[in-house]
């Protein structure tokens, strides 16, 4: 029985013993994938990083024709409101114009149009 108990023993020596030789196999490998992981994480950070640089050198000659043709659409052209010359006595056509309206427009229409010009432009808004 002795031989057996001793067997036995030596047997969960030899299990313990490889156990740890096994788990340094598994530490080293780990830290394999974690260097590898590193490695891969810097790579992308660098790519990510002369992309940024790349697109950058790009914007400013894309800037410059973005302001151009900004600058070739007139704002006139955008806004809503008359923004003409005055002539010495204002006409009817003039006056629609102002208001954002056909010249041939009812009272009504007149009235709701100058109110809402007055009310955008009242000195004491806000």
């Amino acid at each position: 029985m002795e031989g057996a108990a001793a067997s036995a023993e030596g047997l969960r020596y030899a299990e313990y013993t490889r156990a740890a030789t096994g788990a340094g196999k598994g530490q080293a490998e780990l830290d394999r994938g974690l260097a590898r992981t590193m490695i891969a994480l810097g790579l992308g950070v660098a790519t990510v990083a002369f992309a940024g640089r790349y697109a950058f050198c790009l914007w400013k000659p894309l800037e410059q024709a973005i302001t151009e043709a900004a600058k070739r659409i007139s704002t006139s052209s955008l806004s809503s409101y008359y923004k003409g010359g005055f002539e010495q006595k204002m006409s009817r056509r003039e006056a629609s114009l102002i208001l954002g309206i056909s010249p041939s427009a009812g009272k009504d229409k007149i009235r709701t149009a100058h109110r809402k010009i007055m009310i955008l432009n009242h000195p004491d808004k806000g």
